[in-house]
């Protein structure tokens, strides 16, 4: 794995625990803690597109590329983006990337040592 990618990796995590940060302060229904959110999920998916595929193949349970997809939603379609699937994304699916991200971040420190 490159230092790129755990660069890449890194800042998945940082958006992530931001997202969770921000959830404490209140729920998606309020305008600015969802519009929060979807930023972060925006930076979530320009990452995700820098990523090798032979990296993120090792977790091939993640939906990679529906996530940059998603991106291109959120930036270029935002007027016309489902609150549910914001919600969604937020709430049931970020666990498991966390949890996917933070054993590449892993394996790669076990690498290098």
């Amino acid at each position: 794995m490159s230092r790129r990618d755990v660069t890449w990796l890194t800042d998945v995590l940082g958006a992530i625990e931001a997202i969770a940060g921000y959830l404490t302060q209140g729920s998606l229904d309020q305008g600015i803690i969802y519009d929060a959110c979807r930023a972060r999920l925006i930076e979530i998916g320009e990452a995700v597109k820098h990523l090798d595929p032979e990296l993120t193949d090792q977790e091939s349970d993640i939906p990679w590329r529906a996530i940059a997809r998603m991106r291109d939603q959120l930036v270029h379609h935002y007027f016309d983006t489902d609150h549910a699937i914001v919600t969604e994304a937020v709430t049931e699916r970020l666990p498991a990337l966390r949890e996917a991200v933070e054993r590449l971040i892993g394996s790669a420190s076990e690498s290098r040592s």
